[in-house]
């Protein structure tokens, strides 16, 4: 048997148990899983917060084992890409929405989806980068791709778990780096990531103008709504602001002018659904750039029990930068110098 969280959803209600579950229920016959992995760590996303309130949009199949994350070592494989002792990793790709995700001791997946968990990484510190810091080194390989290599960079939604990774990837990447956030209080861990200038969010929750003073070079949003709008209409020419969530709202209220008189684009990012060798270069990316140990200044560790609770203090906005979850057993020991040769 396997302990993990499962969601079902009825007619009018939803429940979320952490129990046992066999094998049947891990893996549906027609969801083409041919590597079975012990899970050691996985995270606690919005989109896992919203699954544990019974999101029907984060919920699409019942029962569930939530948990876009998922962080272990391979213990069976009839993919030619993996085998037993692999150290492997997944973000998304219908994990936790449309089939069982990390949030149980083991899961069964599509070998075709999975990436070598980076050698300088630990199972934990993989699992706290997980899809919010996957999403943001998307997000600055975005920008990138578009041109935009220099400059100041303004980061919303910059406490969160996305918007700390995106803050010290693109100082990193040599960007200047301001942060957007509602919470005064986090100025000195924003400036430690590498923010230069902390602004309050609500200077740019309000209703915008079509264009207003150019001020960003880039953008990389995670909360949506007006601040994204306005965030567009202060966006120098040919600049792009990088859309990857919707934490305040998934409306955009704005006009044409950005984009016809500034040449300014908007990119999406879906994390979820990415190709294979964009997730292949994003970790690559992750492993070169991303200090492990700033990894653990944002990553909070909490054991799989609590992660109900606390998934309601994400959805509250209460938690600041990331949780992993300890899953397996053996999570604790879970070492880079145990990865496979395929691991980079």
């Amino acid at each position: 048997m396997t302990r993990g969280w499962q969601i079902t959803l009825s007619d009018d209600a939803s429940r979320a148990e952490l129990i046992d579950l066999d094998s049947t229920t891990l893996a549906p016959p027609d969801l083409g899983s041919d590597v079975e992995v012990a899970v050691s760590w996985s995270g606690l996303n919005y989109k896992d917060a919203l699954a544990f309130a019974g999101n029907r949009g984060v919920v699409r199949t019942s029962p569930l084992v939530p948990g876009i994350d998922v962080v272990g070592t391979v213990t069976a494989s009839e993919n030619e890409r993996w085998s037993v002792g692999d150290r492997v990793l997944l973000n998304g790709a219908g994990a936790g929405e449309t089939r069982n995700g990390g949030l149980a001791e083991h899961a069964l997946l599509d070998g075709s989806t999975l990436v070598a968990t980076p050698s300088v990484f630990t199972d934990a510190q993989a699992a706290g980068i997980g899809t919010a810091g996957f999403t943001a080194m998307l997000a600055v390989l975005a920008l990138e791709r578009h041109g935009v290599t220099t400059g100041d960079v303004l980061v919303t939604g910059a406490s969160g778990g996305l918007g700390s990774f995106a803050i010290t990837l693109l100082t990193r990447a040599g960007f200047t780096v301001t942060a957007a956030t509602g919470r005064p209080e986090n100025e000195a861990r924003l400036r430690a990531l590498g923010a230069t200038t902390i602004i309050d969010r609500s200077e740019l929750d309000r209703p915008s103008r079509a264009l207003e003073s150019q001020r960003w070079a880039g953008v990389i949003d995670s909360v949506g709504g007006a601040a994204l709008a306005t965030t567009l209409a202060q966006v120098q020419p040919f600049g792009a602001a990088v859309a990857c969530g919707n934490a305040a709202s998934p409306e955009l209220a704005t006009t044409v002018m950005p984009f016809i008189l500034r040449g300014v684009a908007l990119l999406g990012v879906n994390s979820s659904f990415t190709p294979l060798p964009l997730r292949e270069q994003a970790w690559e990316r992750l492993a070169r750039d991303l200090d492990p140990a700033v990894v653990d200044s944002v990553a909070e560790p909490i054991e799989l029990e609590l992660a109900a609770d606390r998934a309601a203090e994400l959805l509250a906005g209460r938690v600041v930068g990331r949780l992993s979850v300890r899953v397996g057993a053996g999570a604790a020991s879970t070492h880079p110098e145990s990865t496979s040769p395929e691991a980079s």
